[in-house]
């Protein structure tokens, strides 16, 4: 996973789902658990409401995004940076 942030200038994260927590409930959120693997070591972590849950599934029902899920080949290669996003 990357990350990118105007907040940060053009430095990118390279971040995976914390394995110990991934994602819990808090209340009326789900709260996503990321930890940044480079260039610094940080724990970031989303809530998510049930607006905002819907609005993720929704943007999924895209087919730009379908296509990108039914390809199950892109787990058996590196990925291609995506350059600018």
């Amino acid at each position: 996973m990357l990350f990118r942030s105007t907040g940060l200038g053009k430095t990118e994260l390279v971040a995976e789902i914390d394995k110990a927590q991934g994602i819990t409930r808090k209340g009326d959120y789900l709260v996503l658990h990321v930890a940044t693997l480079e260039p610094v070591r940080w724990k970031i972590r989303a809530a998510i409401n049930y607006k905002d849950l819907l609005g993720v599934l929704g943007a999924c029902l895209k087919m730009s995004v379908i296509a990108f899920i039914l390809w199950p080949f892109r787990a058996f290669r590196p990925p291609e940076h995506p350059g600018e996003f």
